[in-house]
């Protein structure tokens, strides 16, 4: 990628240089991470583009600068467009039932007592909408978080493995047998809800969403190296994966040349299930900043964009008003709201955090994590290969770091 001076877009090379160096200190010399690349531009210029370590704990190469990244659920963003793309062609309204497309959804209930497969269920309050599955309202769940009795049974029924039996049309058939944690519309609750908005667009595009992908979004886009799977040809790019363990220690859970993420896999997850570069998540993050267009190629409109990125919470709560008890995230829950795909900044003075009102963001499992804030006109990328993103406070970190740079 080009860079330009840090200077030439109101940043300061010294400070961010001291971004590295924490970095370097804290969690490379240490072996917490085995590597990790930043990027930080301005203007859409990119100012900053550290590639530090090794592409893993158990191999001398250093990471590279084109590394291809899991990045987890910041697939979201992505699925996120791609539904809003089909909604700016009227295909579909954001009040829209979800049975209305998915006829299997029209019969879900609502989780009230019982372990699976014998759940005592009720009706639900209002029938689960479009918009729910934007904004994670609709009920749904993640099975790893083992949380309820509901998620339970999305272990039992194997619901969310890449690999495992379903694809993506069987995946959501699946899903419409178990109950839901609550009533659409009542609650937030991190789960797989964007995997069923990616079924959504597979039904109203009437393509297979890999395919809508790479037709609408990463082609003209110019993100080459975004997909559900590494190229066998591009294998060595693939950094390894790692888990935090109790004892703090890491192990290794995927690399090359043995990962599954080497071949396509039979559920592609809108969730979770896209590797990407940085350059590439970069491209991608550029075009909403620009309002939904980029290099002359346009996906979403402004007001789209605003439409997405303003708090959709009832009564501009925040999500610790609004969030399921104990909900797993990957965005701290004081001063965040949430719209369209994206967790959305409230301010300074809610979040007791650096950043601006408005800014939006994401993050993926293995600690990967990017934020747009146009008011400033800036844009964050950071990745790395650690589970759980939590491990560590990568984001609060950077976050405060990265702002301290910012001199104009």
């Amino acid at each position: 990628m080009e860079t330009v001076t840090p200077e030439e877009i109101g940043l300061s090379a010294d400070r961010l240089a001291r971004v590295d160096q924490f970095i370097t200190d804290r969690y490379l010399s240490t072996d917490r991470i085995a590597g990790a690349q930043l990027l930080v531009a301005r203007h859409g210029q990119v100012g900053h583009l550290s590639t530090l370590g090794r592409m893993a704990f158990e191999a001398p190469e250093a990471l590279r600068e084109d590394s291809i990244f899991r990045i987890y659920s910041m697939t979201k963003p992505i699925t996120t467009v791609a539904a809003m793309m089909l909604y700016e062609r009227g295909l579909f309204q954001l009040k829209d039932p979800v049975h209305a497309h998915i006829p299997e959804f029209r019969k879900l209930r609502v989780y009230e007592q019982g372990t699976h497969p014998n759940y005592l269920t009720s009706r639900p309050e209002r029938p689960m909408r479009i918009k729910d599955l934007l904004m994670h309202t609709s009920g749904l769940t993640y099975g790893f978080v083992r949380r309820s009795n509901v998620d339970h049974g999305y272990r039992k029924l194997g619901l969310g493995a890449s690999h495992g039996e379903y694809d993506l049309a069987g995946f959501t058939r699946a899903l419409a047998d178990l109950p839901l944690e609550f009533s659409p519309g009542t609650a937030w609750n991190y789960g797989v809800s964007t995997d069923v908005l990616g079924y959504l667009v597979e039904v109203l595009s009437g393509r297979p969403f890999a395919e809508f992908l790479q037709e609408e979004i990463f082609a003209p886009l110019g993100m080459s190296d975004t997909g559900f799977f590494v190229p066998e040809s591009e294998g060595s790019r693939l950094p390894g994966c790692y888990e935090l363990q109790a004892d703090g220690s890491t192990r290794l859970t995927d690399a090359a040349p043995t990962t599954p993420y080497m071949v396509p896999p039979k559920f592609t997850s809108g969730g979770g299930g896209l590797v990407s570069t940085t350059a590439d998540y970069f491209r991608f993050s550029e075009m909403l900043r620009q309002g939904g267009a980029l290099g002359g190629v346009r996906l979403l409109s402004p007001k789209t964009i605003d439409l997405m990125t303003i708090n959709h919470l009832p009564g501009d709560r925040d999500l610790t008003q609004y969030a399921a008890g104990g909900s797993f995230s990957e965005t701290p829950y004081e001063g965040v709201g949430f719209g369209l795909g994206f967790s959305i900044n409230l301010g300074g003075a809610r979040t007791s955090n650096t950043g601006s009102f408005g800014e939006f963001a994401w993050g993926g499992m293995a600690s990967t994590a990017f934020w747009i804030d146009p008011a400033e006109e800036l844009v964050v990328i950071f990745m790395t290969q650690l589970i759980p993103s939590g491990a560590y406070n990568f984001r609060a970190e950077l976050r405060s770091q990265i702002y301290a740079a910012l001199i104009d």
